[in-house]
């Protein structure tokens, strides 16, 4: 295990905290300590703990699920004083191995939900951030707004001082912070989501209306939501990448992490109460990161899963061995040059061309083992946060649809959980309920148009696109994926 005491006597190669971690206090609060958190956010704060000024912006982790697989991961966090290892690696195989420090403590809030609500109510907490995935605002896909009809959501409003929801922990906080005449603290939602503080203004208001409207009022005046951009690919980790980083290292770590050595995060400059000097660790802060947001969410995200949906059918476990096909790597560059590219705005000093090929070379890399199930997860969120801008103009410029009339088929069989060569998986679509899945599984292929990843596009006139999948569908069943792809 790594230890606080184990910092002393590191292998040769692992580059420890630049900081005494003893010394480090919180002042961020996590919800959803996941891969991509620990090797971007604690990732970031990690590098500026040693600055002058810096020790107060330490980390306390939280997860919301109390099941075996969360105690398990809790129990190893406090075995190993919350430290754990990161592995940088680039496309060319070069290695950086580091200790990361930034998380104080891990806390299972099903299990000492007090525990939560008092760190939120302490005036160190001065941020309060989260991944909890694109699907994770209960926004409602049809009316746009907060679902207050979510079982969980219903329960924590019965009993909004017995949370157990994000939503239902974070207002109960701020409602003590302004009881005991505190301030309010900074919402930072680090999820793929296009202008995402906006995203959780609206769900975290919507719950604190439905709660409380004065309380509302009060958290729009005192608390802050900005928008931010997070890019970094960090793969699942099993149980042979953790052996395998483990003996590369000549570590013992129970929770070994791999990322590839490009991160980025842009941030709107708007904190509630201060923020860590993130700028000194190659954080963008910014007035606006829509421009920032569109370039990656329209370039790297959308041909993740152009990449990963039809990789899974043709039986590819990795995305690099997805875009070493020839064939499935011209799909991807000629969505991009053809149907993203003509359409987008880039930020300013930045080459689209560059960054396609910048997408390309990060999807090559090996050292990531990045599955292609895990990619393609949760895929009627990710097509509508990544593919609908593209869809929407495409459609309204009367532009060529072939590319993503091919990726929604794809998506479409993908779904069925059978890869051509025979072998089995199991989609992971956890906003997927029993009317959606029968429409999954209809032997009528219009049947399949109607599910919600498809929504953000309904109020244009969407046929010959239909009609364009529906005859796809069929040709990927009776001749293969690679018969399917546009030419």
């Amino acid at each position: 295990m790594i230890t606080r005491e184990t910092l002393r006597n590191l292998p040769s190669g692992v580059v420890p905290p630049s900081y005494d971690v003893t010394a480090i206090t919180p002042g961020i609060l996590h919800f959803g300590v996941g891969n991509f958190f620990r090797a971007h956010e604690a990732y970031y704060v990690n590098k500026i703990l040693g600055l002058p000024d810096q020790q107060s912006w330490g980390i306390i982790g939280v997860g919301l699920t109390g099941g075996d697989r969360s105690k398990r991961k809790a129990e190893d966090f406090k075995k190993q004083d919350c430290l754990y290892s990161l592995t940088e690696t680039a496309p060319s195989g070069k290695s950086v191995r580091s200790i990361v420090g930034a998380l104080q403590d891990y806390l299972l809030a099903p299990a000492d939900p007090e525990a939560v609500l008092k760190h939120l109510a302490d005036p160190k907490i001065r941020i309060v951030s989260m991944t909890i995935t694109e699907g994770g605002y209960n926004i409602d896909e049809n009316t746009g707004e907060f679902d207050l009809n979510d079982a969980a959501v219903k329960e924590d409003l019965s009993h909004p001082k017995r949370p157990s929801t994000v939503f239902g922990y974070v207002v109960e906080g701020l409602r003590r912070r302004r009881e005991a005449g505190g301030k309010g603290f900074t919402v930072m939602s680090c999820d793929n989501l296009r202008h995402n503080g906006n995203v959780a203004r609206k769900a975290f208001l919507g719950y604190a209306r439905a709660r409380d409207a004065e309380l509302a009022k009060w958290i729009e005046e005192n608390a802050t939501f900005p928008n931010a951009m997070v890019d970094r690919i960090t793969p699942t980790v099993s149980k042979e990448i953790a052996e395998r980083l483990n003996k590369e290292s000549g570590l013992d770590d129970l929770l070994p992490l791999v990322a590839e050595d490009f991160t980025q995060w842009v941030i709107e400059d708007d904190f509630a109460q201060g923020r860590p000097a993130l700028e000194k660790a190659g954080v963008q802060f910014v007035d606006d990161v829509s421009d920032y947001e569109y370039l990656k969410i329209r370039m790297l995200n959308a041909s993740h899963i152009m990449l990963a949906f039809p990789g899974l059918l043709l039986g590819y476990k990795h995305i690099d061995e997805a875009v070493s096909d020839p064939d499935l790597r011209r799909l991807v560059e000629s969505f991009l040059d053809t149907d993203v590219i003509p359409t987008l705005k880039a930020p300013p000093g930045i080459s689209t061309e560059d960054y396609k090929n910048s997408v390309i070379s990060r999807f090559s890399n090996p050292a990531m083992a990045d599955q292609t199930l895990r990619i393609a997860s949760d895929g009627t969120s990710k097509v509508q946060v990544f593919w609908t801008e593209t869809i929407r103009r495409l459609i309204e410029g009367k532009r060529d649809l072939k590319h993503m009339a091919f990726g929604m088929a794809v998506y479409l069989e993908m779904l069925k959980g059978k890869a051509e060569n025979g072998e089995t998986y199991s989609p992971i679509e956890p906003t997927f309920n029993d009317r959606v899945r029968q429409l999954i599984q209809s032997s009528n292929d219009a049947d399949g148009l109607k599910i919600p990843a498809f929504d953000g596009w309904r109020d244009l006139d969407h046929a010959e696109l239909d009609k364009e999948v529906i005859a796809l569908r069929q040709v990927i069943r009776e001749k293969g994926v690679k018969a399917a792809l546009p030419r």
